[in-house]
């Protein structure tokens, strides 16, 4: 008998959250000059796992979602 397959896909812990940051909330995250080499602020995304801890800020909703495949993780989008 196999024990140590999971049944459905959301038995793992390999689900993550991208999330818009609004400017304020980004503001109270990152230090006055951390966004000074973005581009346009307003397009950064959180990635954060099941549990809320904060794994990534990124530029893009598109990166945000690569930088979580790339890691194996399958990444949920949160309105």
């Amino acid at each position: 008998m196999t024990t140590g397959l999971k049944s459905t896909a959301f038995e793992g812990n390999s689900f993550v959250y991208i999330r818009h940051l609004d400017d304020g909330e980004i503001r109270s995250l990152l230090p006055p000059d951390a966004l000074d080499d973005v581009s346009d602020p307003d397009d950064l995304f959180v990635v954060a796992s099941a549990d809320g801890q904060r794994l990534a800020i990124v530029e893009g909703r598109e990166a945000a979602f690569a930088a979580a495949l790339a890691n194996d993780l399958n990444p949920l989008s949160v309105h």
